[in-house]
C-alpha cells in the first residue's frame, strides 16, 4: 500500500493573511490548548472495496482458495473469504490480459497488454513486484504455468513460445518457432498463439493452439512436432480430458470439436450446442463464437463440458448465457452482464487426476457468480463480498466513524428480512486467507444514496463493508408503466428518484432525503412493520419571477423584512389553502401547482426498518419546474426539517407537519444588513469570457441528458461559437428547463480544473458570468406556518418585484464555484448551499442560548435564525414555532461548505438531538420513552456576562475559514486556504481527542487546520482532480478516516492518521496462509508396471542455460521489482513490526549464510579441481628427464 511523504507544515506557521482581528478574542482563543501537532497526521490509502471496474481476466489458486481479478487499467483484486480483499495496481496502467497462479506458493504472475509479465509476492500483506520481464519485439498472447513448475511457457502474436524461469524471471534459451510447429507445406501463418497446455499425463508433450485453427503437439525432448490437427474455423480454447487421450476445442463458428490424440486426421466429434441440427445432414447452422470451453471430469458420473458463447445469430437481444452440458442434458444459464471469464473449482489442482468439479466462478462485466454444480438446478452461492456498490450508480455518500454502537446490530437486524431466497446452501468456496488482527473497533457507517432511489447503509467497521440495510424511496411514488404514461412534469429524462443528498441524525435515527425530482422524504426508523393508508404530503410553492425589474432606490423601501409567525409579509399574498390543492394545466401549456412526481395513494406497506413520517414536494409556479434541492438538514430535538435552492429556503415542522419558512435568500439580510445585496435588473445577454462554453447547459434536447447521476459521458460538442450563440439564444427565449442529470455538471467541472494554472482567474470569472446568464429571476418566498390538513397542503407565497436574489444553475452534486464578493457585479444568483442547527446567541446582546439555524450560502454569506420552540410534550405539537432572522454574521470568500460551534474550551458542540425511540411500539413503552428528556449536551453556560464570549463559530468555504466569538461576533483568526484553486469538501472532525478541519481541494491536496487557531497540520498533494465522481463522493470522518468513489463501482478508502497508518500491517487481512499441497494421484501397480502413468520431465535439463543456451538479450528486458527484501522491510511496521523485522533478519542471515556456503562449495570445488590438475600434471612428466621436456 502505498504511502505518501507528507510535506508537514512547522506547527505555529500561519499564512500571511491569518491574523488575529481583535486583542480581546485573541487572548480567548489563547487560552484553549491545542494538542493537535502535524506529528498527528499521515496520509495513506487503506483498503479499496467494491467490484473491480472494467474487469479482465481471473486466475483461482486451488489449495489457497484465493481469486484474482485483474482488470483494463491494470489494477489487481484478490478475494479470499468475507472481510479478506487486497488491491493492488501495476504502474504502468495497461490491462491485465491473464493471471497465473503459482499453486500453493504465495505467487501470482500477471501478463499485461503491454507485453510485460510480472511476479508477484503474496506472502506479504500488501503484495509487491519481485520481478518484471518486459518483451520488446514480440506481443504476449497467451502464458501458461504447469502445476508445481518453475518454467513459464509464453505465447506471442508471432506464434512463438518463449520459457521464464519464474524464479529468476530470465529467458531460457529453448524457443518453439512457429514455421517449426506447423507442416512445412502451409502457405501462411498460424497467427497468433492462443493456447498452450502440458500433456496431463506426460509433461514432455505440450499442445499448442493457434488461431487459424491449427493445433499442434509438440515433444519438448526431440523438438519436434507428433501430431497435427487442423480444422478450418478459428480456435478461441482448447481443454484436455484428464486421461490425455482426448483434447476439445471451441470454434468461431459456435461448434466443438473433440479430438482423439492419436487420430490427428479427422476430429473424433463436432458438435454445435445451440445450432439447429437440419434433417437432411447438412452442417448445422453458423452460431456465434464459443469463447471458452472446460472439460471437467467426475469419478460417479458422467463428465462436465461447460461454455460461453455458441448461441445462435437469430436471438437477437438475448442476454450472455453460460452452457453447462452434463451427460445428456444441457442446462442454459442466462447472466445479467456479459461474460468476461469463467473458472470451474475443482477438487484436486493436478490436471491428470478426475477433476470433480463442485462450482463455476462467472466473471461478469459487472458482477461476479458463483454457481453450485453439485445441486439440482444450478443454483447461486449467496456472495458476501461488497460487489453490490454499482447495482443503481451511486449520486451521493455520507461517512460516519464511531457511531453509536448500538445502530449496527440494530440495522442489520431489519436488513437480514430483505435477503433473497433460493441461494445455495454450501458455504462460500472461496475461502482462503485470515482476517487483520487489528486493535480498530469503534463501528463505521457508509450510507450511498443511488440514482434508483435506494439508499444503502454499509457496515464499514474494521476495513471491511458489509451491506447491512436498503431502503427504496421509489416505494413512495407512483411509477408510470410505460414510456407514453411518463408525466410530463417530470424535470429529469431519466432516474426521477436519484438521491441528490440526505441528513442522518445517527443518535435519534431521523433519515432525511432529497431526490431530483425537488422532493423532500422525512424518514423514522421503527422495528414494527406497519401499514401507512395515506401518505402525508407537504407540498411547497418556491416561486421567482421572470419578469425584468427596474432597479430599486437605493433608499431600500422596497427591501422586505422578515415577519413574524402569523403576520402577512405583503397584501399580496395568498392564502393558504387547508384542503388538497390541484394542479392546473393551463391551454398555452403552463403547469401550475403540481409536483413532478405523484405521491403513491393506495395504502404503503412498511416493513421494519425507516419508514416514512412526511414527503414534501416543491411544485412547478406558473409553467416553469422547481429548483433542485442543493442543502438539507435535520434536527431531531427541534422536530425540523431545512432545505434550500437557488429559489431560497424553506423550514417544516414534520411534527406538526406544517411549513413554518419559506424565503428567498436576499430575505434573510436584514435591512441594515451591510452585506445586502440590493436588486437589480437582468442585463443583456452577453458574450461568455473567460475560455467558459457552456452553451449546451441550457438545453433540454436528449443529446444533453444521461440516463443516470453518475455517468461521466456528455454529448459530443460543437464549436465555441456555435455552443455561446445556441445559449444565448435559448436565454432571450427564456427556455428555463435544466437538464437535470450531473452529466454536463461532471464536463462543466472537469473543463474548469483541466484548464492550465494561468486561466484560473479568467476562468472563474467566465463561470460566474454563465451562472448569472443563466436566468434572471427575483424570488419573494415566504408564508407562515399553518395547520396541515389530513391529507395535504398547498404552501402558497406572494410575488412581488421587490426581493434582490440571483440565480446559479446547481444541484446537490455540484456547487457553484464562485470566488467573488461583487455579487453585484457577476450577477450571480445566491444558492443555498449549508445548514446548521445549533444553540447559541442569536445576536450580539443576548445573554441566553437558544435554538438557532446557522445558513451559508454560495455567495460565502453566513446568516443565524432564531428559532423559538416551546417545551416538549403535547405544548410542542400544538404551540407554533417561531422563526426570526437575525441577519449576517459573516462573509468569506467562496461559498460556505460547512459549518460548526466550539465551546470556550474548544471542544465540538454537536446540534442536539432527541434519543430514538420506536414510533410503532406499545402504548406503555412510548410513555417510558417520552418522558426521558430531550438530550442536550451542554454547550455553554447558560447565559453570558457582558463582554466575555463562550462560544466559536467556526466557518469554511471554498477559499478561506474563519474562526468567530460569539455573542460578540468578532472574528478571531481567519486563514486563506486557496488562491488559485477552490475546496470541494470540507468538514469538522475529531482527531485524536480534538476537533481539526479537514479539507480536499481541487488541485488534489488534502489538508487539515487545528481549531481554533487554524494552524496548517497538513498539506499532501494526494489526488489531482480529473473526475466529478471524486469531487461528489469525497467525504472525511472522525478519527482520521475519509473515503471517495474511485470508480463507478469501487470505494477507496484512506486515513490522514498517524496512528492508523502505523497499524495498518497488522489491520489488514492475510492472503497466504501455510497449506500442505495435496498428495499426488496415485499411480496403481499396472499403470506403474507398464508405464501407464504420467510422465516427468526434468524441465532444468531440457531449458537450462547449459542445455538450451543464452536467450537473445534484445527480445526482454529483466527489471528487478521492489517486493524483494526491501520492500518486506518497508512493510514491516506496527506492533508486529518488530517480529517481522526479527523474521527478515533471519532470512537475511540465512540468505547470507546460503551465499558463504555456496561461496565455500565453490572454492573447494576449485581446488578440487586445481588438485586434480596439479596430480595430472606431475603425472605427465613424472618418468621424464630434464632434457625431454
Amino acid at each position: 500500500m502505498k504511502k505518501f511523504n507528507i510535506r508537514k507544515v512547522l506547527d505555529g506557521l500561519t499564512a500571511s493573511s491569518s491574523s488575529a482581528a481583535h486583542s480581546g478574542g485573541s487572548r480567548e482563543s489563547d487560552a484553549v490548548q491545542e494538542t493537535l501537532q502535524s506529528d498527528h497526521f499521515q496520509l495513506c490509502k487503506t483498503v479499496r472495496h467494491g467490484f473491480p471496474y472494467q474487469p479482465s481476466s481471473m486466475a483461482f489458486d486451488p489449495v489457497q482458495k484465493i481469486l484474482a481479478v485483474g482488470t483494463q487499467n491494470g489494477a489487481l483484486r484478490l478475494f479470499g473469504r468475507a472481510g479478506v480483499e487486497c488491491y493492488c495496481q501495476h504502474e504502468s496502467g495497461a490491462a491485465i490480459i491473464q493471471l497465473q497462479f503459482l499453486i500453493n506458493e504465495g505467487a501470482l504472475v500477471s501478463a499485461l497488454a503491454d507485453d510485460s509479465i510480472h511476479l508477484w509476492n503474496l506472502r506479504q500483506k500488501i503484495p509487491a513486484i519481485l520481478h518484471s520481464l518486459k518483451f520488446s519485439r514480440e506481443r504476449i498472447t497467451y502464458v501458461h504455468l504447469p502445476f508445481q513448475s518453475k518454467w513459464l511457457y509464453i505465447g506471442t502474436e508471432r506464434g512463438n513460445i518463449h520459457i521464464v524461469n519464474v524464479e529468476s524471471f530470465t529467458l531460457s534459451g529453448y524457443v518453439i518457432m512457429w514455421n517449426k510447429a506447423i507442416e512445412l507445406s502451409t502457405k501462411t501463418h498460424p497467427g497468433p498463439v492462443v493456447h498452450i497446455s502440458d500433456h496431463p499425463m506426460d509433461e514432455g508433450k505440450l499442445l499448442i493452439g493457434f488461431e487459424c485453427g491449427v493445433v499442434v503437439l509438440w515433444d519438448l525432448k526431440c523438438k519436434k512436432a507428433d501430431y497435427r490437427y487442423t480444422y478450418d474455423e478459428a480456435i478461441h480454447s482448447v481443454a484436455w480430458h484428464h486421461e490425455g487421450k482426448q483434447f476439445v476445442c471451441s470454434h468461431s463458428d459456435g461448434s466443438l470439436t473433440t479430438w482423439n490424440v492419436r487420430a490427428p486426421a479427422k476430429a473424433a466429434q463436432i458438435i454445435t450446442p445451440h445450432g439447429k441440427q437440419p434433417k437432411d445432414g447438412k452442417k448445422p447452422e453458423p452460431c456465434k463464437p464459443i469463447l471458452k470451453v472446460e472439460y471437467k471430469t467426475t469419478r460417479a458420473g458422467e463428465p462436465f463440458m461447460i461454455l460461453s458463447g455458441g448461441l445462435s445469430y437469430d436471438t437477437v437481444g438475448r442476454r450472455a448465457c453460460l452452457t453447462v452440458m452434463h451427460g445428456k442434458s444441457t442446462t442454459v444459464l442466462e447472466m445479467d452482464y456479459p461474460i468476461v471469464d469463467f473458472l470451474t473449482l475443482c477438487e484436486t489442482p493436478y490436471p491428470n487426476d478426475f477433476q470433480e468439479p463442485y462450482a463455476v466462478v462467472v466473471l461478469l462485466e459487472k458482477d461476479l457468480v458463483l454457481i453450485d454444480l453439485g445441486q439440482i438446478g444450478y443454483p447461486i452461492f449467496e456472495n458476501p463480498y461488497p460487489l453490490t456498490i454499482h447495482e443503481s450508480p451511486v449520486t451521493c455518500c455520507e461517512y460516519f466513524a464511531d457511531c453509536p454502537a448500538e445502530l449496527i446490530p440494530a440495522l442489520y437486524s431489519v436488513g437480514s428480512r430483505q435477503k433473497r431466497q433460493g441461494y445455495s446452501k454450501k458455504e462460500w468456496p472461496i475461502s482462503g486467507g485470515n482476517w487483520g488482527q487489528g486493535t480498530q473497533s469503534y463501528p463505521e457507517i457508509i450510507i450511498t444514496g443511488h440514482a434508483d432511489g435506494t439508499i444503502k447503509f454499509w457496515d464499514a467497521s474494521a476495513l471491511m463493508l458489509q451491506v447491512l440495510y436498503k431502503l427504496k424511496t421509489a416505494k413512495v411514488f407512483e411509477r408510470a408503466r410505460g414510456k407514453e404514461e411518463k408525466p410530463s412534469t417530470d424535470i429529469v429524462d431519466e432516474d426521477p428518484f436519484a438521491i441528490q443528498t440526505l441528513s442522518w441524525c445517527p443518535e435519534s435515527r431521523m433519515l432525511c432525503v432529497a431526490g431530483v425530482s425537488a422532493h423532500v422524504i422525512v424518514y423514522r426508523f421503527s422495528k414494527q412493520e406497519v401499514t401507512t393508508e395515506v401518505v402525508q404530503l407537504l407540498e411547497v410553492r418556491m416561486q421567482c419571477d421572470f419578469s425584468d425589474v427596474d432597479s430599486p432606490d437605493p433608499g431600500g423601501e422596497q427591501t422586505p423584512t422578515l415577519p413574524t409567525p402569523g403576520a402577512a409579509s405583503s397584501p399580496q399574498e395568498t392564502e393558504l389553502p387547508t384542503q388538497p390543492s390541484t394542479g392546473s394545466n393551463s391551454s398555452d401549456g403552463h403547469r401550475d401547482n403540481i409536483p413532478c412526481l405523484q405521491v403513491r395513494s393506495s395504502p404503503l406497506k412498511q416493513s421494519p426498518g425507516y419508514q416514512v413520517e412526511l414527503v414534501i414536494q416543491l411544485v412547478w409556479v406558473s409553467g416553469e419546474p422547481p429548483q433542485q434541492i442543493t442543502s438539507l438538514a435535520i434536527n431531531s430535538s427541534n422536530g425540523l426539517v431545512v432545505f434550500g435552492n437557488s429559489n431560497g429556503l424553506g423550514v417544516v415542522d414534520y411534527l406538526q407537519k406544517t411549513l413554518l419558512l419559506n424565503m428567498g435568500t436576499s430575505e434573510l439580510y436584514s435591512p441594515s444588513d451591510p452585506y445586502q445585496r440590493q436588486p437589480c435588473s437582468p442585463r443583456k445577454a452577453r458574450q461568455l469570457s473567460g475560455g467558459i462554453s457552456e452553451s449546451n447547459e441550457g438545453s433540454n434536447t436528449t443529446e444533453d441528458r444521461c440516463k443516470s447521476p453518475t455517468s461521466g459521458s456528455t454529448s459530443p460538442c460543437n464549436s465555441d461559437d456555435e455552443r455561446k450563440q445556441k445559449f444565448i439564444e435559448k436565454v432571450k427565449f427564456k427556455s428555463r428547463r435544466f437538464s437535470k442529470t450531473v452529466a454536463n455538471d461532471f464536463a462543466k467541472m472537469s473543463r474548469k480544473i483541466s484548464q492550465t494554472s494561468e486561466q484560473k482567474p479568467d476562468l472563474e470569472e467566465g463561470f460566474q458570468r454563465w451562472c448569472s446568464l443563466t436566468y434572471k429571476k427575483s424570488i419573494n418566498c415566504m408564508n407562515k406556518g399553518q395547520p396541515a390538513s389530513r391529507m395535504s397542503q398547498k404552501a402558497d407565497v406572494c410575488r412581488t418585484k421587490s426581493a434582490p436574489d440571483s440565480h446559479a444553475k446547481d444541484n446537490s452534486f455540484t456547487r457553484s464555484r464562485s470566488s467573488s464578493v461583487t455579487s453585484i457585479e457577476r450577477e450571480s444568483r445566491e444558492v443555498i448551499s449549508a445548514f446548521h442547527f445549533c444553540e447559541s446567541f442569536p445576536r450580539k446582546t443576548d445573554s441566553l442560548l437558544s435554538p438557532c439555524l446557522l445558513v451559508g450560502t454560495t455567495q460565502g454569506s453566513v446568516m443565524m435564525v432564531a428559532l423559538s420552540l416551546s417545551p416538549g410534550g403535547d405544548s410542542r405539537l400544538q404551540q407554533p414555532v417561531g422563526i426570526s432572522s437575525c441577519g449576517t454574521l459573516v462573509k468569506l470568500k467562496g461559498g460556505i461548505l460547512t459549518m460548526a460551534l466550539l465551546d470556550s474550551t474548544g471542544t465540538l458542540l454537536p446540534p442536539s438531538y432527541e434519543p430514538w425511540y420506536d414510533p410503532n411500539s406499545s402504548d406503555e413503552e412510548k410513555e417510558k420513552e417520552k418522558e426521558k428528556s430531550r438530550r442536550r449536551r451542554p454547550a455553554s453556560p447558560p447565559s453570558s456576562q457582558e463582554g466575555q464570549d463562550h462560544q466559536f463559530a467556526v466557518l469554511c468555504s471554498e477559499k478561506q475559514a474563519k474562526v468567530v466569538a460569539l455573542p460578540s461576533q468578532t472574528r478571531i483568526h481567519k486563514h486563506n486556504i486557496t488562491e488559485s484553486s477552490f475546496l470541494l469538501r470540507a468538514d469538522v472532525v475529531l482527531m485524536a481527542g480534538e476537533n481539526c478541519i479537514a479539507c480536499f481541494c481541487a488541485n488534489g491536496h488534502i489538508m487539515t487546520l487545528s481549531l481554533p487557531s487554524l494552524r496548517p497540520l497538513l498539506d499532501v498533494n494526494y489526488l489531482p482532480l480529473t473526475d466529478m465522481r471524486i469531487a461528489r463522493t469525497f467525504c472525511f470522518s472522525n478519527l482520521g478516516q475519509a473515503l471517495y468513489l474511485v470508480s463507478p463501482a469501487e470505494f477507496q478508502r484512506i486515513t490522514y492518521s498517524q496512528d492508523t497508518c502505523n497499524n495498518l500491517q497488522e489491520m489488514l487481512s492475510e492472503l497466504f496462509t501455510p497449506v500442505e499441497t495435496p498428495e499426488a494421484p496415485n499411480r496403481g501397480f499396472f499403470k506403474g508396471l507398464f508405464g501407464g502413468g504420467a510422465q516427468s520431465l526434468d524441465r532444468e535439463d531440457l531449458f537450462g542455460e547449459t542445455a538450451s543456451g543464452k536467450a537473445s538479450r534484445s527480445l526482454a528486458q529483466h527489471i528487478p521489482g521492489p517486493g524483494g527484501m526491501e520492500g518486506m522491510k518497508g512493510a514491516a511496521s506496527g506492533v508486529v513490526g518488530d517480529l517481522a523485522r526479527a523474521r527478515i533478519a533471519l532470512d537475511e542471515r540465512g540468505q547470507k549464510l546460503g551465499e558463504l556456503d555456496e561461496r565455500t562449495a565453490a572454492m573447494m570445488a576449485s581446488a578440487d579441481s586445481f588438485s586434480k590438475h596439479a596430480h595430472d600434471m606431475m603425472l605427465k612428466y613424472k618418468d621424464k628427464k630434464w632434457y625431454q621436456l
